[in-house]
C-alpha cells in the first residue's frame, strides 16, 4: 500500500482529498503546515508529497527545496498544489524538482489520475541498475549523481532527469513535447524553451570534454538525443 502524505493548511481540501485517496485504498498522513510536512516526509518516508505552495511556518517552496536538497528524499516524488495566481511560483517549484502540478479547484479524479501516473514514474526509476556508464558519462541513480571522468557534474534536479531520460535512451529521438511530458511531467504553459534552456546549460557544464558535450545532439525540427559513447 503506498503512502502518501497531504501537506495542506486549509481543512476541507485536506479532507477532501484524504477521502478520495483512501477510497482508493492509499495510506494517508496529514500536515497542516509546512514545517510539520518536512518533519513528517523525513520522519515517516512516504511514497508520494501532495504539497500546497502557500502554507504557515514553512511555505511550499522551501519545503520543495529542503526534500530535493537531502539526499535521504531527493528522490521523493511531489505534486504541488497551486493556486492560479501563482504561476511564478509553480515554475519555480518544478524547477526545483516537483514532478507534477494542480491548480485549485481540482477534480478529486483528476487528482487521484495524477497521483497513480506519478507513483507509476517513480515506480519505473527504482527498478533501474543502480550506477550507469554512457561514454564517460557515469551515472550513480541511488545518490542522484553524475561524473564525468573524475569530476561530479554539478546539476539542478531537471538536469539531472533530462540527461538520465536521454542516456537510458541512448540513440532516440525525443521531441521538446515528449521530454516536458517525461521530466517535467506537464505541459509547460505551451513554451518549450526551458528543453532549450536545460540542454544548453547541460552542453555547457560537460564543455570540459567536447566528444561528450558534441553527443548531446539536436536533431533539427524534431528534438534531441544522446548517441551512443565509446
Amino acid at each position: 500500500m503506498s503512502k502518501i502524505l497531504i501537506v495542506e493548511d486549509e481543512s476541507n481540501i485536506r479532507q477532501l482529498v484524504k477521502y478520495n485517496l483512501e477510497k482508493e485504498s492509499y495510506q494517508v498522513l496529514e500536515a497542516e503546515d509546512g514545517l510539520q510536512g518536512l518533519r513528517l516526509a523525513k520522519a515517516e518516508k512516504p511514497d508520494l508529497v501532495l504539497l500546497d505552495l502557500m502554507l504557515p511556518q514553512m511555505d511550499g517552496l522551501e519545503v520543495c527545496r529542503s526534500l530535493k536538497g537531502n539526499q535521504a528524499t531527493a528522490a521523493l516524488p511531489i505534486i504541488m498544489l497551486t493556486a492560479k495566481s501563482e504561476e511564478i511560483d509553480k515554475v519555480i517549484g518544478l524547477e526545483l524538482g516537483a514532478d507534477d502540478y494542480m491548480t485549485k479547484p481540482f477534480s478529486p479524479r483528476e487528482l487521484v489520475a495524477r497521483v497513480k501516473a506519478v507513483l507509476r514514474r517513480s515506480q519505473k526509476e527504482a527498478s533501474l541498475p543502480g550506477e550507469l556508464a554512457v561514454g564517460r558519462l557515469r551515472f550513480n541513480f541511488s545518490r542522484y549523481e553524475v561524473h564525468m571522468g573524475n569530476a561530479k557534474l554539478e546539476l539542478t534536479p531537471k538536469e539531472y532527469e533530462l540527461l538520465k531520460m536521454l542516456a537510458t535512451n541512448l540513440g532516440k529521438v525525443f521531441t521538446r513535447e515528449q521530454l516536458l511530458e517525461k521530466v517535467w511531467g506537464y505541459e509547460y504553459f505551451g513554451d518549450t524553451r526551458t528543453v532549450d534552456v536545460h540542454v544548453r546549460h547541460l552542453r555547457a557544464k560537460m564543455a570540459g570534454d567536447p566528444e561528450t558535450a558534441d553527443a548531446l545532439e539536436t536533431i533539427r525540427g524534431f528534438g534531441y538525443r544522446l548517441r551512443e559513447l565509446e
